[in-house]
């Protein structure tokens, strides 16, 4: 989930694609569902980046993102 006006946008999105980690972009600012899906989650914060729908990092951690896909 992203913003594009937040402080880590497009930093996240390259740091994803540089590594070819393949990802769905949900921008909650043109997508109200996506919004609605993170409210959901209880999680007020972008960038959020959910791995297999069990991992969840709110903010940009590259060590952990590396960690949970064992990179």
């Amino acid at each position: 989930y992203t913003n594009q006006t937040g402080p880590h946008y497009p930093a996240d999105n390259n740091y994803l694609t540089k590594k070819n980690i393949q990802y769905e972009e949900k921008d909650i600012n043109a997508d109200m569902e996506a919004r609605k899906e993170l409210i959901q989650r209880r999680i007020m914060s972008v960038p959020t980046i959910i791995i297999d729908d069990t991992e969840v990092i709110v903010g940009f951690d590259k060590e952990k993102i590396d960690s949970i896909l064992g990179l």
